[in-house]
C-alpha cells in the first residue's frame, strides 16, 4: 500500500491509521486541510474490498470536504474518516467507542459526523468518548441529522441547474432519475414529488424502491439501468465515481445534479460531461447543505431560519459557477475546483504570514 505517492494523496496534512484489536476496529482518518479551520467531515462505515480501496475513499472524500467547506465559505477545513466494517458479528457500540477515542486523540483537529453506513445513534455512541462529534439529536443549539439539509441544498441546486440548462423555473412535469434512496435521497424525492416532478428510482434495498413507488408513483428501474434512462435530470445520491468514461457515454440527460460525493471518477470526467453538452452541478457545491447545518452546530449558533437561508443559497452559488464556466469555456468541475483551491491557498498563506509575524 502506498500513501504519499497515492494518486489521491493531494498534499493531505495528516492520515491516521487506527487499529483496535479488541473490537476489530480498522479505520482511516484523513485530514486534507485545516487552513480554514478544524477538519470536518463524516464517518463512513463500509465493507471495502481492500485496504487500498478504503484509503482511496478516505483521501478522495477528505479532499472533497476541503473544497466543499471552502466553497460554502465555512470556517472549517476538510477531513473524512472511513471504518472498514468487520466481517461477521461484532460489538458495534464498542467499535464505535474505540473510534471515538481515536478521534479524541487528535485534539479537535478533526470533527466527525454521520455519513454512509453511520447514523445519529452511532454519533451518540461516539460522543461518549469525544466532544469532537456533530450531527447529534436535536436540542437547543443543535441541528441533529444533517441529511434533510443536504437534500434541501440538492433540491435548490436542481432548480438552479434546470433554470440554467432548460430555461424552466418549475420542476413540474420534468422527469428526474434518482440513484439511491437513503436518508438524503428520500428527503429529496419528497420535495421533487411535491413540485410535480416525475420520478425514476433505484436502490440496492428493494424495500426502499417499493416505498418510493407506493408513495410517489415512481418508476422503478434496475441498478444498471438508472445511468442510461431518458430523463431531464440525473441525481446520483448513492456512492461516488459513478461518472466515468464509460457511463458518461450512456447518459441520456441534459443535467446531472445529485447528492453523492466524488461523482466524477477522474478529473477528466468533468470535461467529458461538458463535451457532451451535459450540465454538471459539482457535487461538493450542491451537497453542502448538511455541512452548513453542522457548522452552525459546531459553533453553537444553530438557528433554523438562518441555516435554511444559507442552504437555499446553494442554488445561487451554482448559478454563478455555471455562468463562469460558460464564459470561460471550461467545465463546471474545473471552475469549482479552482475557486475552492484559491480560497484554501489564500487561507494557508494568511496563516503562514501570521505565524511568522508571531
Amino acid at each position: 500500500m502506498t500513501v504519499f505517492s497515492a494518486a489521491d494523496f493531494s498534499d493531505h496534512e495528516q492520515v491516521v491509521f487506527v487499529r483496535d484489536a479488541e473490537t476489530g476496529l480498522k479505520a482511516i482518518i484523513a485530514l486534507h486541510s485545516t487552513a480554514l479551520g478544524p477538519a470536518a467531515g463524516g464517518c463512513r462505515m463500509w465493507r471495502y474490498a481492500s485496504e487500498e480501496e478504503a484509503l482511496r475513499d478516505a483521501l478522495r472524500l477528505s479532499r472533497g470536504m476541503s473544497l466543499k467547506n471552502a466553497m460554502a465559505d465555512l470556517a472549517l477545513g476538510g477531513g473524512k474518516s472511513v471504518i472498514m466494517a468487520p466481517e461477521g458479528s461484532y460489538d458495534r457500540p464498542a467499535l464505535l467507542r474505540a473510534f471515538g477515542r481515536a478521534v479524541n486523540s487528535l485534539g479537535g483537529r478533526y470533527i466527525t459526523a454521520e455519513d454512509v453506513g453511520t447514523s445519529v445513534a452511532d454519533m451518540l455512541v461516539i460522543r461518549q468518548e469525544t466532544a469532537h462529534v456533530s450531527g447529534l439529536n436535536s436540542e437547543p443549539g443543535k441541528g441533529g441529522d444533517p441529511s434533510p439539509y443536504t437534500a434541501l441544498g440538492v433540491y435548490s441546486g436542481i432548480k438552479a441547474s434546470v433554470r440554467h440548462k432548460l430555461g424552466k423555473d418549475s420542476l413540474a412535469g420534468l422527469t428526474i432519475a434518482v440513484q439511491g434512496l437513503g436518508n438524503v435521497g428520500r428527503h429529496l424525492c419528497t420535495m421533487l414529488h411535491r413540485d410535480g416532478a416525475k420520478l425514476i428510482v433505484t436502490d440496492i434495498a428493494q424495500d426502499r424502491v417499493k416505498s418510493a413507488v407506493d408513495a410517489w408513483g415512481a418508476k422503478a428501474v434496475g441498478l444498471d439501468e438508472i445511468l442510461s434512462v431518458e430523463a431531464d435530470v440525473l441525481a446520483p445520491c448513492a456512492l461516488g465515481a459513478v461518472l466515468n468514461a464509460q457511463t458518461i457515454d450512456t447518459l441520456n440527460v441534459p443535467v446531472v445534479a445529485g447528492a453523492a460525493n466524488n461523482q466524477l471518477a477522474t478529473a477528466e470526467d468533468g470535461e467529458r460531461l461538458r463535451q457532451r453538452g451535459i450540465l454538471y452541478a459539482p457535487d461538493y457545491v450542491i451537497n453542502a447543505g448538511g455541512i452548513i447545518a453542522v457548522s452552525h452546530e459546531i459553533l453553537n449558533q444553530f438557528d433554523e431560519p438562518t441555516v435554511i437561508a444559507k442552504v437555499e443559497a446553494i442554488g445561487a452559488r451554482l448559478a454563478g459557477i455555471f455562468s463562469q464556466a460558460d464564459k470561460e469555456g471550461q467545465s463546471t468541475a474545473a471552475v469549482a475546483d479552482r475557486l475552492a483551491e484559491e480560497k484554501i491557498a489564500a487561507a494557508r498563506k494568511s496563516s503562514t504570514v501570521a505565524s511568522r509575524a508571531a
